[in-house]
């Protein structure tokens, strides 16, 4: 395995802090965006997450020299993952019957499945290929679309619901953006001062290409209606499924973080960056624990309609329900504190420990 980047770790680490701020967000019972900058920013700033998660799960694939056999073992697993332990720390029901959801680790498992056939390929085309995904897929929406998809359309790009299963994340053009992210990791490997100056140079033309775009808006994910919205309009990009605008909003000034964060060490984001999946198996069930305790602080009970179907099919929210952003806010804090102690111990045993079960987590 080669040496960890600190500044990968790092940037994984904060946008994995803003995930914790949606997930808040969905036990708060507060809208996805709307029209307040307080409530559509506390949305927007959180899109950036799944991009750099995938993205940067492909360049780790690459800088660790990731086997077909690990990808396609660790994939089947998250997938697993995904419709088991995460399906009941989202929604503390067992009702798997009527939902299920094929959210971003599950999409992160089938892309790393496709990644095992592709890593047979030279880094470079596998990069690619990721970048004419991302670059072409809004082609088919040029195209006719099915009144009643089938299984494989809506797994694919088209999403929605396959009987209990809810197809949140689709394979297309996610997985090339986990096969540019392993591209990438080409450029990592370079001398820290040449490397800054790709990730700058990259970052800043994929910004400046999605402001041209938005701006005609012709391809990408053309919207002539947000332009009335003024900025929130121009930032509203689609994200089920991810538009290419959408992705060059994100990728973009995630690499320039990378190349900021060069030389930068030790730190609360650099510790959770190190151990994304237990950060991310462990902080769905303790910020929906920290809901249940606003609620019994709040209400002398625990609501029941915490225990519904989130975040995609929960019930109808209760009357009065809503916290305040500052609420919200404070429990994301709050939980953040808590979640370091545990991901700082986990990062120890990481680095000291060499059990091979140790990678799937």
């Amino acid at each position: 395995m080669r040496q960890r980047i600190d500044s990968i770790d790092f940037v994984r680490g904060v946008v994995m802090i803003l995930m914790a701020i949606d997930h808040v967000r969905v036990f708060a019972g507060i809208p996805a965006g709307g029209t307040s900058p307080g409530v559509f920013f506390t949305r927007w700033i959180t899109h950036f997450v799944a991009p750099a998660f995938i993205f940067l799960a492909g360049t780790s694939a690459y800088l660790r020299g990731a086997s077909s056999k690990f990808l396609l073992t660790r994939g089947a697993w998250l997938i697993l993952l995904e419709l088991t332990v995460i399906r009941i720390a989202w929604t503390f029901n067992f009702d798997f019957g009527h939902y299920m959801l094929a959210g971003v680790i599950w999409v992160i498992g089938w892309s790393m499945i496709i990644l095992a056939a592709a890593v047979h390929l030279p880094p470079r085309i596998v990069g690619a290929i990721g970048v004419a995904i991302i670059a072409l897929h809004n082609v088919i929406d040029f195209l006719p679309q099915p009144q009643d998809p089938n299984p494989l359309l809506r797994l694919l790009y088209l999403g929605g619901a396959v009987g209990p299963l809810f197809i949140l994340y689709v394979i297309v053009p996610w997985a090339g953006v986990m096969m540019a992210g392993y591209g990438f990791g080409t450029v990592m490997e370079l001398d820290p001062a040449r490397r800054r100056t790709i990730c700058l140079r990259l970052g800043f033309a994929m910004t400046i290409l999605f402001v041209v775009l938005r701006w005609i808006d012709v391809y990408g994910d053309p919207r002539p209606w947000a332009h009335k919205r003024g900025l929130f309009g121009f930032i509203a990009t689609t994200k089920y499924p991810a538009s290419l605008e959408f992705l060059l909003m994100t990728l973009g000034p995630i690499l320039i973080l990378i190349a900021l964060a060069e030389g930068w060490r030790e730190g609360i984001a650099t510790t959770f960056g190190r151990v994304p999946m237990f950060y991310y198996l462990l902080h769905i069930p303790v910020i929906h624990i920290a809901a249940c305790i606003v609620s019994l602080m709040r209400e002398g009970r625990v609501d029941p309609w915490l225990f519904g179907n989130f975040p995609v099919n929960p019930p109808e929210q209760p009357p009065g329900y809503m916290w305040s952003l500052g609420l919200l806010y404070l429990v994301w804090l709050i939980c953040v504190i808590a979640l370091y102690f545990p991901s700082r111990w986990y990062a120890r045993v990481r680095a000291t420990k060499r059990y091979p079960w140790l990678s799937y987590l």
